[in-house]
């Protein structure tokens, strides 16, 4: 039983080390709030930790709400909105592809080859950078530098983000060790946003840059101090994106080894649509409704602001400099709205064969609500789409086995952080036939060519 459940209320206040934490766990109580009030509800906390001692203020979504947010905001939606997302699509196709080669080859490390693939999508769209088929440096850093973050951002993690005058400590005094962390710590951040916008500014004068959000922007710049703007954006696309489309893929290969019958059924849509002479494309999504209705179960089934002035709703105060967080999971798996929701079934999005349009997409909650939505949730979706398609047309993803020939059961666990990741588990991906080996094998022909 939730919170939510056990005190019959949707919005819940939590003390968290003095500082007061407002936890929404409707969506109409979300839409409220951060949509209809949305001038109260779209700051950020201070954060010192995060912001101030390791350098992550070079992010939108970590700062105050204001002319430096709208400005990054809206220089990140210059990539990432839907028009300019089908400029990408031929990159994700070629990512997508270069993943199931990767899986014939090694399917055991499928959690690497997604974190490849998001990340040479992602590095593409930001810098025109070709990542390396293994030990991508860019990645690394990214990744370290995200293990860094997601571990500090937790509420009540460093008494510094509850007492600010903390941050003026040195790091020898006793207590402090926080200080080195964050300076250790910012080193990360610093190398993962500076190194490829220097790469691409390098390339850009010897004239061999790539079209990329990067090089675009900085030929648009009109005074200096844009430059900074740029760098920072370009930063916070890699992050934005990488683990979230990974576990959200990661989730998707864990809800098959549970649900053959939702494996099969997309699989013989795909068939019937496709085919099997081919691989599927973006322009085959309006004729996949079921494999639409899995890909929003997936962000359903297990999903991946502060106030500024006192408010009340439906008699409840929420004090000024209040965190307000949404509850996702508790959204999702509302039993009203998600009948028997921790199933899953790909069948509650569709009607008489077409998408259910009495049922909100689960991209409403899944990305954001208010002015903090994630603008970069079309860029994502069609990711996460176009991968989990691909897979469902040319691999079986089954329960592994033991050396003893005993299915091992997987646990269906997951780490809760900034950004939930399910625990490794096992399972087998093989080729669903050798026509489907060989068109993967193919591939590497057409894009070479």
């Amino acid at each position: 039983m939730t919170w939510s459940q056990q005190y019959n209320s949707d919005i819940l206040h939590l003390n968290i080390v003095g500082t007061s934490v407002i936890v929404l766990s409707s969506m109409q109580t979300a839409i409220d709030l951060l949509e209809k009030r949305s001038d109260k509800y779209s700051h950020r906390p201070p954060m010192p930790m995060v912001n101030e001692l390791m350098g992550w203020d070079f992010h939108f979504a970590f700062i105050k709400y204001g002319e430096r947010w709208r400005n990054l905001r809206r220089l990140f939606y210059q990539t990432f909105n839907p028009t300019a997302v089908l400029e990408q699509y031929p990159k994700m196709h070629a990512a997508c592809h270069e993943l199931l080669r990767r899986l014939v080859r090694d399917p055991e490390n499928f959690v690497h080859h997604l974190r490849h693939m998001t990340g040479e999508i992602i590095l593409w769209a930001a810098y025109g950078i070709v990542v390396r088929p293994e030990n991508d440096p860019h990645v690394k850093r990214a990744e370290d530098a995200m293990r860094a973050m997601t571990h500090a951002i937790i509420p009540g993690r460093f008494l510094v983000d509850s007492i600010p005058a903390l941050k003026y400590l040195p790091e020898w005094f006793p207590g402090a060790g926080f200080k080195r962390l964050a300076r250790e710590w910012r080193e990360l951040s610093e190398l993962m946003i500076d190194t490829p916008f220097a790469e691409v500014k390098r390339n850009m004068a010897a004239g061999t840059a790539p079209i990329s959000s990067t090089s675009t922007q900085l030929g648009n710049i009109r005074h200096p101090d844009e430059e900074r703007a740029v760098k920072e954006v370009a930063g916070a696309m890699y992050v934005s994106g990488v683990d979230t489309t990974m576990s959200t893929i990661s989730y998707f290969v864990l809800a098959m080894l549970s649900n053959p019958d939702a494996q099969r059924k997309a699989q013989e849509e795909i068939d019937s649509v496709v085919g099997d002479g081919r691989l599927p494309t973006f322009a085959d999504e309006p004729l996949l409704p079921y494999v639409s209705s899995l890909v929003k179960e997936v962000f359903r089934w297990i999903p991946s602001g502060p106030v500024e002035a006192e408010d009340e709703y439906h008699g409840y105060r929420i004090p000024a400099k209040s965190i307000v967080m949404v509850n996702v999971w508790a959204i999702f798996h509302d039993e009203t709205t998600y009948p028997d929701s921790h199933s899953f079934k790909p069948e509650r999005w569709i009607l008489d064969g077409k998408p259910n349009l009495a049922m909100s997409s689960p991209l409403d909650a899944a990305f954001g609500v208010g002015r903090r939505v994630c603008p970069g949730k079309q860029f994502a979706y069609s990711s996460v789409w176009i991968t989990i398609a691909s897979i469902l047309a040319t691999f079986d993803i089954t329960k592994a086995v033991d050396e003893n020939g005993n299915t091992i059961e997987p646990t269906y666990e997951y780490l809760s952080a900034a950004i939930t990741q399910p625990l490794p588990f096992k399972c087998s991906i093989t080729p669903r036939s050798p026509e489907a080996e060989r068109l993967i094998s193919e591939t590497i022909l057409v894009e070479n060519a």
